[in-house]
């Protein structure tokens, strides 16, 4: 097997400042929680923005120039930036930060996805709420549809192939595989494909061995298992810690962090992204897997450097 990508998205578009106090809001706390989960064992990290203000998650490009920039300034990790950001933002603002700082890595979500966090607004009462904005964010939530059309998927491709930043193509279901094995087919995707199982949440496809099983032949047949490499994301807890630990036995890759589940045990909510990241390096050593450094994640993925960056 691999070595194993450690990826920690350190704080998410819906995760909210109410559900954990340890949940980074300014641009310098999302930039050290990257760092230390880096530290951790993470090859690569997953960065959101919020608005230092209040926490609400943004895309201002001041605020993700800074968090970057601070990761960059004290780490060699993989830098990906999400162009999901988060709900009722347009595609024009989801995409700006790939022509704005040329990532080696950006999410690209493979097809429309209805997301609910009503299983989180069912736990909060109207004075619970540490931001005003929270409770109305989690209805407009239960409402929204994060587009992603296929001419949506033209042009995010093209504006990646245009800044050589690889996509990482999330799917949330196995119509989403369907439609990478199509741009693959056509050649707008360069090998390895990279490619993001995400499984658990209300509105994906969840989070059983059969579910992931299903999506891993499906991504076989239409791929071909020599032509991409893939990572699995749990929605919550245990899911999380378990579908990592399936995907490191068959030989995938792992995503976990604040953004995806906040425990590091039952009932404990986790203090850091990287206890959550050191909890998965400690099951990745009982399986035997070692641990890819980020220079070695850069090689598995053939991504262009971090010296090739905008930032």
């Amino acid at each position: 097997m691999e070595k194993l990508i450690i990826t920690a998205a350190v704080v998410g578009g819906i995760t909210l400042p109410t559900q954990t106090q340890y949940l980074p809001i300014t641009p310098q706390q999302i930039a050290d929680e990257a760092v230390r989960a880096a530290q951790a064992g993470a090859a690569c990290v997953h960065i959101h923005a919020r608005n230092p203000k209040d926490g609400s998650p943004t895309t201002e490009l001041e605020v993700y120039k800074e968090i970057i920039t601070r990761i960059k300034d004290q780490s060699n990790v993989i830098i990906g930036i999400t162009t999901g950001g988060g709900a009722g933002f347009t595609t024009e603002q989801r995409l700006k930060v790939v022509p704005a700082f040329k990532p080696e890595l950006a999410s690209c979500n493979m097809g429309s996805v209805s997301l609910s966090a009503r299983s989180i607004a069912q736990r909060y009462k109207d004075e619970d709420y540490k931001y005003p904005w929270e409770k109305g964010y989690l209805q407009m939530l239960d409402d929204f549809v994060l587009k992603n059309t296929f001419t949506d998927l033209d042009i995010f491709m093209q504006t990646m192939r245009e800044n050589h930043t690889k996509p990482e193509h999330e799917a949330y279901d196995v119509s989403h595989i369907y439609n990478t094995g199509y741009f693959f087919r056509k050649g707008l995707i360069d090998t390895p494909v990279w490619i993001q199982f995400v499984t658990g949440a209300l509105g994906s496809i969840g989070a059983l061995p059969e579910d992931i099983l299903h999506m891993k032949h499906t991504a076989d047949r239409l791929i071909g298992p020599d032509n991409y490499q893939w990572s699995v994301i749990g929605t919550g807890y245990p899911v999380a810690v378990r579908v990592a630990t399936l995907a490191m036995m068959m030989g995938g890759h792992v995503r976990v962090g604040l953004e995806d589940n906040i425990f590091l045990r039952k009932g404990v909510l986790a203090k850091s992204n990287a206890e959550i990241v050191e909890k998965v390096v400690r099951i990745a050593g009982e399986l035997d897997r070692e641990i890819a450094t980020p220079d070695e994640a850069r090689a598995i993925l053939k991504l262009k450097g971090i010296d090739k960056v905008n930032f």
